[in-house]
C-alpha cells in the first residue's frame, strides 16, 4: 500500500510577544480610565469643600 500524504493544518501556539503587547495595551487603557475617574472624583470633592468653606453650601439642614 502506498502511503497517502494528507495536508494537515498546522496549529501554532499563541504568540508570546503579541499576547504581551495586547495585555499591555489593554492594561494601560483600563488604567487610564481608572485614573481619569479618580481625578474627576478628586476635583468634585475639592469643589465641594471649597464651596463649604466659602459658605455657599451647608451640610446642616436649615430649620424653618
Amino acid at each position: 500500500m502506498a502511503a497517502h500524504k494528507i495536508a494537515h493544518a498546522t496549529l501554532k501556539g499563541p504568540s508570546v510577544v503579541k499576547e504581551i503587547c495586547i495585555g499591555l495595551t489593554l492594561g494601560l487603557f483600563a488604567g487610564g480610565l481608572w485614573k481619569m475617574y479618580h481625578w474627576n472624583e478628586q476635583r468634585r470633592t475639592r469643589a465641594f469643600y471649597d464651596m463649604l468653606e466659602k459658605g455657599e453650601i451647608s451640610v446642616v439642614v436649615a430649620e424653618e
